[in-house]
């Protein structure tokens, strides 16, 4: 360790979340407390070291270069509607306030590694993220470095790039690399700190909706644009690669698909590589495709084929992109049919949980569930249905997705009418796993039919137990028939609305 990195001083920290613009419930500061949490200064070490989110990996690229590590404030709220202005204001202000504070006790820092998401939008702020950094610009100056890790769905603006000296997008989805991506974004700054490398960037924005089963990294077609992503790594000069699907629920300019490409030096280098992968993709746009699937079809091409447990992905309710995770369709449909052994994960209704908790274990309830939150969710479900068990939510992830991370899903229970099993939970987050319904006594390998509110990150954990496995556009504001989605400030067409499949 030579006396430099001794002296190396890197900041961390980030306010992080995917906002839908079609979601009604704000997000206020309330919502980042109780999300992943609100964390300042050594907390923030000791929640992430080791964990597999960007901090953590932060975190590692500082024993790996020996520079200290400055630790701000870090915060990520489920995703939900529109950031409140003000609490926004106040997260970035006391974020800003940390920094200079420390620079002023403890001298100069060197750079500046911020984990933030990509679609975070702010009431009067369209480019939630591009705001941020740049206000943690305005206080590093033109010359010292801001490095960025942001989730594969991103909607990157030319803001973003032109105050970022490099931005790192994940290569999964499942996101499972986000401590690895964190490692990078540490590799970028320190090298680019010695002088060892002066990143330039360049964005190609495609007008794009990627179909989200389209999405998945361990699978084609999508396993062939991160294959692409790593040979054009390997080239001269070539510092990082990025595709950004976009997310399509945040109603704002630039919306859609996009690539940046981070080179050494070379601005032309750069914009001709981000240009050659993003005239791929777009050339191949009928390859990303994918026509949105009912709820019965679904279910019956699962048993056509026999392979159990089938899984239905509840996209369009997906509570990991801001949907409220109280739509009835799926649960509808499965108490039509008939289905046993099935099991939906999860409903958020909180009020449901409440009455299944103050009735007790082995109790029958009768209740509506679900379709409170919006008329777009569908209609409440009246139940009559046995409280099996019950939980104040706390529970440890055990899947490749925030390893070494507890969650809380707030007052829980699992009740169940006839073959059919619901677990309702108060909070807003997707099933990234079985974990959490483990501990309420359920085995979902042994499910014949399982929906999870969730559009692919259940994979990493579900997918080694799935027989087969379904993305369902079930009745809910996430609708993936984008033509249904009433945008106000999308500045262009984009394919598949105006610009049609086939075309």
């Amino acid at each position: 360790m030579n006396s430099a990195n001794k002296r190396m001083r890197i900041a961390i920290g980030g306010v992080s979340h995917e906002t839908s613009s079609f979601a009604v419930t704000p997000t206020t500061i309330a919502d980042f407390e109780s999300g992943f949490g609100l964390y300042r200064g050594q907390e923030i070490i000791d929640r992430f070291q080791g964990a597999n989110i960007c901090a953590g990996g932060f975190i590692d690229g500082a024993k790996k270069h020996g520079f200290e590590v400055v630790p701000l404030l870090w915060t990520f709220a489920y995703p939900a509607g529109l950031i409140v202005r003000a609490d926004y204001e106040k997260l970035k202000a006391e974020f800003l306030d940390r920094l200079k504070n420390d620079e002023q006790a403890n001298g100069p820092i060197d750079g500046v590694l911020l984990d933030l998401h990509g679609a975070m939008v702010v009431e009067g702020i369209s480019d939630g993220d591009g705001d941020f950094i740049t206000a943690v610009r305005e206080i590093m100056g033109p010359d010292r470095p801001v490095v960025v890790t942001q989730d594969l769905h991103g909607n990157h603006t030319q803001l973003r790039v032109e105050q970022a000296n490099a931005i790192i997008g994940f290569d999964t989805y499942p996101h499972i690399d986000m401590a690895e991506r964190g490692r990078e974004a540490a590799d970028i700054l320190v090298a680019t700190i010695h002088g060892e490398i002066r990143p330039v960037m360049a964005l190609r924005q495609i007008p794009m909706f990627w179909s989200t089963p389209c999405q998945v990294t361990a699978h084609a077609p999508m396993n062939e644009v991160i294959a692409r992503v790593h040979e054009l790594e390997q080239r001269d000069d070539i510092v990082s690669v990025t595709v950004a699907t976009g997310f399509p629920w945040a109603d704002v300019p630039d919306v859609g698909a996009s690539v940046i490409v981070v080179a050494n030096e070379s601005e032309s280098l750069a914009s001709a590589t981000a240009n050659e992968l993003g005239d791929w993709i777009w050339d191949n746009r009928q390859r990303w495709f994918h026509p949105p699937v009912s709820v019965r079809s679904a279910i019956q091409d699962g048993q056509a084929a026999a392979k159990y447990p089938i899984i239905l992905a509840d996209h369009a309710d997906n509570t990991g992109g801001g949907a409220p995770g109280d739509s009835t369709e799926v649960l509808r449909t499965f108490l039509e049919l008939g289905l046993r052994d099935a099991v939906i994960l999860y409903i958020v209704d909180a009020d449901v949980a409440e009455a299944a908790h103050a009735i007790g274990v082995g109790r029958i309830l009768t209740i509506d569930v679900g379709g409170k939150s919006d008329s777009r969710q569908g209609t409440p479900i009246k139940m009559r249905a046995e409280v099996m068990a019950i939980s104040d939510g706390d529970f440890t992830y055990d899947g490749p997705m925030y390893a070494g991370l507890t969650g809380n899903m707030g007052r829980s229970a699992w009740i169940k009418q006839d073959g059919v099993s619901v677990v309702v939970v108060s909070a807003h987050e997707q099933p990234l796993g079985p974990a959490f319904a483990r501990t309420l006594g359920i085995d979902c390998a042994r499910m014949k039919y399982i929906a999870v509110k969730s559009a692919a990150h259940f994979r990493a954990s579900f997918e080694p137990i799935s027989g087969s496995i379904f993305n369902v556009d079930a009745e809910a504001i996430h609708t993936h028939e984008y033509s249904r989605l009433t945008y106000q400030n999308r500045k262009r067409p984009v394919f598949p609305v105006e610009i049609p499949p086939g075309s």
